[in-house]
């Protein structure tokens, strides 16, 4: 044992899974200031306890590492929670009635933002337009956003304030889309590169509106034991978290990363350490779109659009420039996630990760591709190979596994989400969310990459069921290989002596239960450095 100081917290009677293979099963734990002191049977730990340390008796229950969600826009997931909420509806009726209630408390020049629909879950999947809604806003602009994040719909005053009309031609990396008939004007849907035409003229948020979104971010995920995230749009908003550290009232430990084309900026102000509170010096880039939005480049078209196989990012506008920051950034040492959704983007993105040690030599990386979602066999030992983390979010399979194969047919959809063969050909997976693309609650993203259950209960056995993985494989995405991604494995991801006291109580095991009981766990106690940040 290590006797740091004082034990000022004591878990015991728990069931310790700690991701720590020096001793991945032990009874109860000892915290002493933010560290874990020790890790031990009751009865060793319960001797450490001494005036004014609180003993919590678990009860038998689970505990875990802090989890730590490897892909979050965590800013942008607090103020969706304040945001028009339109993730459930089903139809055109529900849409307008949940926009028209929400603009309703809202003053006349301020714009209606929000989104989380999915029209693949509808009763009929066609794209919304601007005629739903212009009246329910009353005048208000609108912008809110489909579930992926790749595409928006605005509303008649928002293109109008943006200039966007039957003449407007599409960016590169972008599409405007119009209704049918010739010469038609845009339908209020805008995807990809077009959605920079609304939001250069859309409000940017002020600073204690951030401050307040970020505040509201960092309870939301103390109540579902993420005690870290890696915020893939921080860039700007690392003094708001600055400023929550210096109130106490940041539950959350933050790794932020800026935009890939601003990799000289990071270079200029430097790496970040504001302790293990908040960091930065990674870079997230973008080669395509998405499979929800029909963005995601592939290298054979769609199956439901014969003449069409996704865009590049518009950073891939020219490739050269893409290749050349990436080249730079990495020789500056910055650290590099690029998002990939299909196939070729993946194909390109790991041919360009891989070229980086032939032109600035070796070293350790820890690379990233965000998303890794569909693959082709032969791509699968390339992220082994070059040391290129996947990092994946499981909760997105649940949803996609719904309509995805009506896009790509089945052959294609086999390696989709592929964990099991990553896994198996040596890859480091970080697990995380994309929120608020997708629920931050770690749970169903554990349930659905145990159980590879769609949404839609169309496969009880599992979507591609051969690509499912264990409890424990799960876990550990979602804690060492999290910290792994992040440079970080030293301090968390694990309990252990030394490591910083990040831990999670559930109230049943993950690891006992049926698969299918899963999804009905719940947070009981939240650790985040030694301090209780959620009770239940």
């Amino acid at each position: 044992m290590n006797a740091m100081s004082a034990t000022s917290l004591i878990i015991t009677n728990a069931r310790v899974h700690t991701m720590d293979d020096t001793r991945p099963v032990s009874e109860a734990v000892a915290i002493a200031d933010d560290q874990i002191a020790a890790v031990g049977s009751r009865v060793e730990i319960n001797r450490l306890a001494g005036t004014g340390c609180r003993v919590i008796d678990a009860e038998g229950r689970l505990l875990l590492p802090g989890f730590n969600d490897a892909h979050v826009h965590f800013l942008q997931g607090g103020f969706q929670l304040s945001s028009v909420d339109l993730r459930g509806v089903r139809n055109r009726e529900e849409f307008v009635a949940r926009v028209g209630q929400f603009a309703e408390k809202l003053p006349p020049e301020e714009w209606i933002s929000g989104g989380g629909w999915n029209n693949e879950a509808w009763d009929d999947p066609a794209l919304p337009d601007k005629d739903w809604i212009d009246e329910a806003c009353g005048g208000r602009p609108a912008f809110l956003e489909r579930s992926d994040c790749h595409t928006v719909l605005v509303n008649s005053a928002a293109l109008k304030l943006a200039g966007i009309s039957l003449c407007t031609a599409d960016p590169a990396g972008g599409e405007i889309v119009r209704g049918l008939h010739q010469r038609a004007h845009p339908t209020g849907i805008l995807k990809d590169a077009a959605i920079a035409l609304v939001e250069r003229i859309k409000p940017a948020p002020s600073f204690g509106q951030k401050l307040a979104a970020a505040r509201a971010a960092s309870q939301h995920a103390a109540s579902l034991g993420v005690t870290s995230v890696q915020d893939m749009s921080a860039d700007d908003d690392l003094p708001v978290y600055e400023d929550l550290i210096s109130r106490g009232e940041l539950l959350t430990r933050v790794y932020g990363m800026w935009p890939l084309p601003r990799w000289e900026e990071l270079e200029k102000r430097g790496i970040c350490l504001k302790s293990p509170m908040l960091r930065n010096g990674g870079l997230k880039g973008f080669s395509d779109g998405s499979l929800g939005s029909g963005t995601a480049l592939f290298f054979e078209a769609y199956t439901d659009r014969p003449d069409y196989r996704g865009l590049w990012a518009p950073e891939m506008f020219p490739k050269s420039r893409m290749t050349a920051r990436v080249i730079c950034a990495d020789h500056a040492g910055l650290h590099i996630a690029i998002h990939a959704i299909g196939d070729r983007a993946n194909h390109s993105m790991l041919t360009l990760l891989e070229h980086l040690p032939k032109v600035n030599g070796l070293r350790e990386r820890r690379h990233r591709i965000e998303h890794a979602q569909h693959l082709r066999p032969r791509d699968v030992p390339r992220f082994s190979q070059a040391g290129i983390i996947a990092s994946m979010q499981p909760y997105h399979l649940a949803d996609d596994g719904c309509w995805a194969e009506k896009r790509l047919g089945a052959e294609r959809c086999r390696l989709a989400y592929a964990f099991r063969s990553l896994l198996d050909a040596g890859a480091t997976l970080a697990f995380g969310s994309d929120w608020p693309v997708a629920p931050l609650d770690p749970i169903p993203g554990i349930a659905a990459a145990v159980t590879r259950q769609t949404l839609d209960a169309r496969n009880p056995n599992g979507w591609f069921p051969e690509q499912r993985i264990t409890v424990e494989e799960t876990i550990r995405a979602y804690t060492v290989g999290a910290a792994y991604a992040e440079f970080q494995e030293s301090v968390k991801g694990t309990i252990a002596p030394g490591k910083l006291a990040d831990l999670v109580l559930l109230d049943r095991d993950l690891f006992a239960i049926p698969p299918a009981e899963i999804a009905a766990a719940k947070i009981d106690l939240t650790i985040m450095g030694g301090r209780v940040v959620f009770e239940r």
